[in-house]
């Protein structure tokens, strides 16, 4: 079993707590579904978040949807002139079989300008 970093981010329309659990459930939820990964394979979760976001941790919607056994870490992003406002991005290491070649990188909504590259 190879470890892997699966990449994601979302932008939320709103600084509002309940807007950000609902947003980044989504994301960890297409994470985990497109890759084909159940929360035993989480490893570790690191969440960002751009410097207009304060009214939650991300973490805390991992926690919410039952990922608590796994070593999650908030982070605040760099504040850039002209970056994309509202971020909330994620940085998972998952046991997986699957090959880099195959990893499913999610950016939801607006967020998939930001990696076109790998954006799936």
């Amino acid at each position: 079993m190879a470890v892997r970093a699966v990449r994601g981010a979302v932008q939320l329309e709103k600084d509002e707590a309940g807007h950000m659990r609902e947003q980044v459930e989504e994301l960890l939820t297409a994470v985990l579904t497109r890759n084909g990964l159940t929360h035993d394979d989480l490893i570790s979760i690191w969440f960002t978040a751009t410097p207009d976001l304060h009214s939650d941790f991300p973490a805390a919607a991992a926690r919410h949807v039952g990922i608590v056994d796994v070593p999650l870490i908030c982070a605040q992003e760099l504040d850039i002139e002209g970056a994309m406002p509202r971020v909330v991005r994620l940085l998972a290491h998952v046991e997986t079989e699957l090959p880099k070649s195959r990893i499913a990188h999610v950016y939801l909504g607006a967020a998939a300008a930001l990696r076109k590259d790998i954006a799936q």
